[in-house]
């Protein structure tokens, strides 16, 4: 009688990426099959570090989620420092959170959750009040296994709800990818002299090289944290050669748990 062979654990891949100018940068990757793979969203009950709630959630494979708003200045609102920022919903609930400037918040890529299928589309390719968890982010990378051009989720335009435009220049990055049968986490290191980050369309190269058919941008900078086994894989950094031990605190998170 044949036996079955016993799923191997997820492990970090460690990918030295040299860029078309020359420049290099290092980027972690764990893939996850997508058959024996539950993927949930988590909405942290307090501004954490990734390595450290999953290590007091015990859960051993997590990703950076969306983005939230930060505490900027004296002028910020106190009623929404730390909030998540555009759509969120975990078992089909909406879960409080700032959603993004029209007309760009049913532009802007999701990945959505409904059992055990998984789907990276923009908002309005979604189901209006879908089943299951929803993580808004973006913007959508790769789709139909091509990358995606250009800015047409309006993150240029909608910068003043971040602390910056986010798709300009290099930077460490996060991101979510599926080819059907795996989902694709990953995070790449930036803000250094031998690591130079990636820009969007860099980063959604990456993706297409690794095999996404469908991949979305997640929370970068100094967010960028990806967890393998209980550990932090990235080195993320808040300026030029300044790690963060353990990753700036985050919102929201994508954790990946055996079936």
């Amino acid at each position: 009688m044949a036996t079955r062979s016993p799923i191997r654990a997820p492990q970090p891949q460690c990918v030295r990426l040299t860029l078309a100018d020359g420049a290099r940068t290092t980027a972690h990757v764990v893939v996850h099959p997508l058959a024996a793979t539950t993927l949930r969203v988590r909405r942290l009950p307090q501004l954490s570090r990734l390595e450290e709630w999953c290590t007091t959630e015990r859960i051993d494979h997590a990703l950076v989620g969306g983005f939230y708003i930060r505490t900027l200045g004296d002028d910020d609102d106190p009623d929404v420092t730390g909030m998540p920022l555009g759509e969120l919903r975990v078992a089909g609930a909406a879960v409080p959170s700032v959603p993004f400037l029209p007309p760009w918040s049913e532009r802007r890529a999701c990945v959505h959750v409904d059992g055990e299928a998984v789907r990276i589309a923009r908002r309005e390719d979604l189901p209006a009040l879908p089943a299951g968890d929803l993580l808004q982010a973006g913007p959508l990378l790769v789709r139909d296994g091509t990358p995606v051009p250009g800015d047409d989720e309006g993150f240029s335009a909608g910068a003043g709800q971040f602390d910056s435009d986010i798709t300009a220049g290099r930077y460490p990055r996060a991101a979510l990818g599926c080819d059907g049968e795996r989902l694709i986490a990953f995070a790449c290191d930036g803000r250094d002299d031998r690591e130079a980050g990636l820009t969007m369309a860099e980063l959604a190269a990456a993706m297409v090289d690794l095999g996404a058919r469908e991949a979305l941008n997640l929370d970068g900078g100094g967010s960028a944290s990806l967890v393998c086994d209980g550990r932090l894989c990235n080195v993320p950094r808040e300026s030029h050669a300044i790690a963060i031990p353990g990753g700036r605190a985050i919102a929201t998170a994508l954790t990946f748990h055996p079936r």
